[in-house]
């Protein structure tokens, strides 16, 4: 199978590109398959607090637990997520112009790592069920955009990831409904370190809770940033989440970074090359699956008309 798929792909752009396009946002689903302990390590976190009291959307206990690995995470499931925040005391100071006598505090917040459910509420939403709306928003149109204006300009974060999976449509196999066949692919670095997807977060207050200091009355929430897809990864997807390098994640979660300019320069981030992508079985596409098996790749006998992202060729029964 590597000797069909999973190549590196290269840093130029390859000659052809996909045919069929897809729906402009990515699929929403992605591997987070690190523990709290290992982000914190990685990430350079100073606060985990996964084991806060923390509001969520699903009826149902999650499958697996918030905060342990997760091969197959999905909207409106709680995730673990980076971000940056300038404690109470120095917004409170820098609101009343004075000094204040507990110690120097960070001026650019304190890195923290939280569960926060995948799908954007905006703080005006009237319904929570408008994040399953909002799992991504495009990089070209987040800054203007009335939803994701206000998190971008100070309300950033980096979603930790393994990698993502993406689904293809086929250009000559059609499924049983006699629509073009889907087939899954995962991608993930090539160099296999973290995936840091960019991400931004939002406050959603359930006013029917009287109570500010309730956990419940607040629901924290993100979506991730997606971009045009790299060459040869295009041949999957038209679009891809925005992987940021570790030298901008920093800046990235500076909650006190407002420079536009500098912003629109990460969400223009690009560098071809940095990913693999390989087929893996239709298991994955059931939000019930879940595991290590789930990004093996799959075997040539469960290909149907896949066009190689490397090559462009048609691998399958009905190439």
């Amino acid at each position: 199978m590597r000797e069909a798929f999973g190549l590196r792909l290269p840093s130029y752009r390859m000659a052809g590109s996909a045919s069929l396009r897809t729906l402009s946002t990515m699929c929403g689903r992605y591997a987070a398959t690190a523990n709290p302990d290992e982000l914190v390590e990685e990430f350079e976190v100073e606060q985990d607090r996964t084991a806060d009291p923390t509001r969520t959307v699903l009826k149902n206990p999650q499958s697996p637990p918030a905060g342990t690995p997760d091969w197959n995470l999905a909207p409106s499931k709680l995730a673990p997520v980076v971000l940056s925040r300038v404690p109470r005391e120095a917004n409170r100071e820098q609101a009343g112009g004075g000094q204040a006598d507990h110690g120097e505090l960070p001026a650019s917040g304190v890195r923290q790592l939280r569960l926060l459910t995948w799908g954007l509420v905006p703080s005006w939403a009237k319904d929570v069920k408008v994040g399953m709306r909002m799992i991504n928003a495009r990089a070209e149109s987040v800054l203007e955009k009335g939803s994701f204006a206000k998190a971008a300009r100070s309300r950033r974060c980096l979603v930790p990831a393994q990698g993502w999976y993406e689904w293809q449509k086929s250009p000559v196999a059609v499924d049983a409904k006699g629509n073009p066949r889907k087939q899954p692919f995962f991608i993930h670095r090539a160099d296999d370190d973290v995936v840091a997807f960019a991400g931004l977060y939002e406050f959603w207050r359930d006013r029917d809770i009287a109570d500010p200091d309730d956990p419940q009355a607040w629901l924290t929430t993100f979506t991730i940033v997606t971009t045009d897809a790299d060459p040869g990864l295009d041949r999957i997807h038209d679009r891809q989440p925005l992987v940021l390098e570790r030298e901008d994640w920093a800046t990235w979660l500076d909650p006190t970074m407002t420079d536009l300019d500098e912003v629109g320069r990460l969400l223009a981030f690009h560098r071809p090359g940095r990913f693999e992508a390989h087929p893996v079985g239709a298991a994955v596409s059931s939000n019930r699956s879940n595991g290590p098996q789930l990004v093996e790749p799959a075997g040539l006998d469960e290909l149907d008309g896949v066009v190689d992202p490397m090559t462009g060729e048609i691998v399958g029964g009905s190439s």
